[in-house]
């Protein structure tokens, strides 16, 4: 297909394809003549992650480059191309809360409590340590009781990730399944824990309210 079939399929602008053919997130096309390419289902399927990464993933061009060369790197073992992704993606931070070295030695604790085999020097780490030293500076410290039941949850959402990943897969796929699930799960999570809440928040709140609201409508009522 020419450019602009590729744009029609897939929704982006041809500005936009030739901007990442340039940063190089997609390859080019066939030279057909000197001022043609053709595209193939291969610059689809490409285009739509890209997109995917940006839209639903929430990175920068940047950071999808660095996600798409782990993509690319079938080579490598899955376990370090994934360590590279999630540095890819995952927001450093600007300023350090006071608090900062308690916080990371909670961390450490819950690290060697659960036995993770992780580095300090994980980017998620110090993302972990920050939110907590945050929380203990406007008064919820108390946040950390709930610390082991957060990590457990984690670890089953992170087994059903990688059992996904494996499901199906061709090995040239795998890597790429593992990053995509990583990038793009994070918004499912996130999505689905706030669905989560509102029926917790139903079933804990809710029921009492409306028992409150009837109480006092029957009180009323009899008042008159």
């Amino acid at each position: 297909m020419r450019i602009g079939e590729l744009s029609r399929e897939t929704g982006v602008a041809i500005p936009t394809i030739k901007y990442y053919v340039r940063e190089g997130l997609l390859p080019a096309g066939r030279l057909t003549s000197p001022n043609q390419a053709s595209y193939d289902d291969g610059h689809v399927r490409r285009l739509r992650l890209i997109r995917g990464l940006i839209d639903v993933g929430g990175l920068s061009v940047s950071s999808v480059r660095d996600v798409l060369a782990a993509v690319d790197s079938p080579e490598e073992a899955v376990h370090d191309v994934l360590g590279v992704a999630q540095g890819a993606i995952t927001p450093r931070t600007a300023a350090a809360p006071e608090g900062m070295e308690r916080a990371r030695q909670t961390v450490a604790e819950l690290v060697r409590r659960r036995g993770w085999r992780v580095e300090p020097d994980h980017p998620s780490y110090e993302k972990l340590a920050v939110a907590l030293a945050t929380l203990r500076g406007i008064a919820h410290g108390e946040f950390e009781e709930v610390m082991d039941d957060y990590a457990e949850a984690c670890e089953r959402v992170a087994a059903a990730d990688l059992a996904w990943a494996e499901r199906n897969a061709e090995v040239d796929g795998l890597v790429e399944r593992v990053v995509v699930g990583t990038v793009l799960g994070d918004a499912v999570l996130s999505a689905m824990r706030r669905l989560a809440h509102v029926e917790a928040s139903a079933r804990t709140f809710g029921d009492a309210g409306e028992r409150g609201a009837s109480e006092a409508e029957v009180k009323g009522a009899g008042g008159r």
